[in-house]
């Protein structure tokens, strides 16, 4: 199989898009079916607002209207008023020219079709893991090393784990996020699963969607590498799924400080089995059989691989290659009880941060793929959620970043700002405790109770979880 198929699958679907599009162009009286408009929203050519409504004019409760028409869904909390004080402070969030691939297709192909561009530096490792598989870690060296800025109090660069989509493609956002996050002082590694971006599979075993034990270990070896340094991660797309995994699983253990998900897929069952719009459905497919083809021989002892690339769709394809295995077959139901994202969701002790548009054709409506009710009932969980930007897209005019990138960057500086001053505040309470116990000694004081937290409980509503 030729290098560049996978990349000539995915500009086929293109073309199959960018026909559509001039369709839909040609006839400007007609909505295509299913289109939505969005409520307290007109005049979309132009990014207007009407009466303050944003793209979650739906969600009457905890929605905090943002710059660029864009929205915060959250419970209230400390935390989420620093996070809404961040945001609206954010000058990537701030109106501007659109530029002429506003429409969300054309977002999300540019994202996906397009080739990395040059100037990034990848030094790769590949990790052995427990079974003997490889996974591999590519730590972004260059450019941008020189003139780093600290991305903390104590001077020590912060460490970026970057998880790209599950499908395996490396994507020039991906890219572009690393490279933003290595000139403002992080130290950027993009974690590749088995078989993907290159890793070899040495061992007939691929990584299910959601089974977060390879992440485990690579984060693991992180830690070893970097023990004092600060740990933040990013998904983008379906690679939220085993983001999402690992947090509920490790609950307070996951020795992170925080996370976020660029156009993650929450409902991903639901996902697999409504289907994607066509041209996207058989690209991202093509892409799968393309990639798995040059392992064909050593799979065919785990799964038959003739049904296997005969898959008409991502459901058959995911079915096939993890619950109809020949050693150990499962149900469809049984799989997605151990890989739903959200099995766990209660005990992620992490605040994540999901960046949405309400026009993205890869995820479809926010009504369809968003699960409100997290945001709304638990703290650690954000949404912000956009009007335009498409499945990863979120672009603006060259040669500026894509917003979601500036936005991801500035959450984790407002989450680090907010912790440093939450272990400030309880300092200065166990030095006043300890002050006031040592008076109390010598019978200057009345005696009577202090508690050192009950400061805190009044002016934080947010804290953190240990469940685990």
């Amino acid at each position: 199989m030729p290098p560049w198929g996978a990349a000539l699958a995915l500009l086929l679907a293109a073309l199959a898009l960018l026909c559509l599009l001039v369709l839909r162009l040609r006839r400007p009286g007609r909505r295509a079916v299913g289109a939505r408009t969005l409520p307290g929203a007109r005049g979309e050519d132009h990014g207007e607002e009407v009466d303050g409504g944003g793209p979650a004019g739906q969600f009457s409760d905890g929605r905090e209207p943002l710059p660029g028409g864009c929205s915060l869904i959250c419970k209230p909390s400390a935390l989420a008023q620093c996070l809404l004080r961040a945001l609206r402070r954010s000058a990537a969030l701030e109106p501007g020219p659109r530029p002429w691939l506003s429409g969300p297709h054309l977002q999300t192909l540019c994202h996906f079709v397009l080739p990395v561009g040059p100037g990034s530096e990848l030094a790769r490792e590949y990790l052995q893991l427990a079974d003997d598989g490889l996974v591999a870690l590519d730590w972004v060296v260059g450019p941008g090393a020189r003139g780093r800025r600290a991305t903390n109090a104590g001077g020590l660069p912060a460490v970026l784990l970057v998880i790209p989509n599950a499908w395996g493609r490396l994507t020039r956002n991906v890219l572009g996020l690393c490279l933003l996050a290595l000139e403002r002082g992080y130290y950027p590694v993009i974690f590749h699963r088995r078989g993907h971006h290159g890793c070899p599979l040495v061992s007939p075993r691929l990584q299910p969607f959601g089974d977060p034990s390879d992440l485990k270990e690579a984060i693991t070896y992180i830690r070893f590498r970097h023990p004092a340094a600060p740990l933040f991660a990013v998904s983008e797309g379906s690679g939220s799924a085993l983001l999402l995994s690992y947090l509920g699983e490790c609950g307070s253990s996951s020795y992170m400080t925080g996370a976020a998900c660029i156009s993650p897929v929450l409902r991903c069952r639901e996902w697999f089995e409504a289907g994607l719009p066509w041209p996207y459905e058989r690209g991202f497919l093509l892409h799968q059989k393309i990639a798995l083809s040059r392992y064909a021989t050593a799979l065919e002892d785990t799964v038959d691989t003739g049904k296997l690339f005969r898959s008409r769709s991502l459901r058959e394809f995911e079915e096939t290659l993890f619950c109809h295995t020949k050693s150990f077959p499962i149900s469809w139901d049984t799989y997605w009880d151990h890989n739903d994202p959200l099995r766990d969701v209660d005990e992620a002790a992490v605040p994540v941060l999901c960046i949405c548009s309400a026009d993205d054709p890869v995820c479809g409506p926010p009504n369809h793929f968003l699960p409100t009710e997290l945001f709304h009932s638990n703290p650690y969980f954000f949404l912000l959620l956009s009007r335009h930007g498409g499945h990863c897209g979120f672009l603006r005019q060259e040669p500026l970043p894509a917003w979601s990138h500036e936005v991801t960057l500035e959450y984790f500086r407002a989450l680090t700002d907010f912790f440093r001053t939450e272990e400030r505040m309880k300092g200065l309470s166990r030095r006043r405790a300890s002050f006031l116990a040592g008076r109390r000694r010598w019978g200057t004081l009345p005696k009577r109770e202090v508690s050192p937290s009950s400061s805190l409980e009044e002016i934080f509503s947010w804290k953190r979880s240990y469940t685990r």
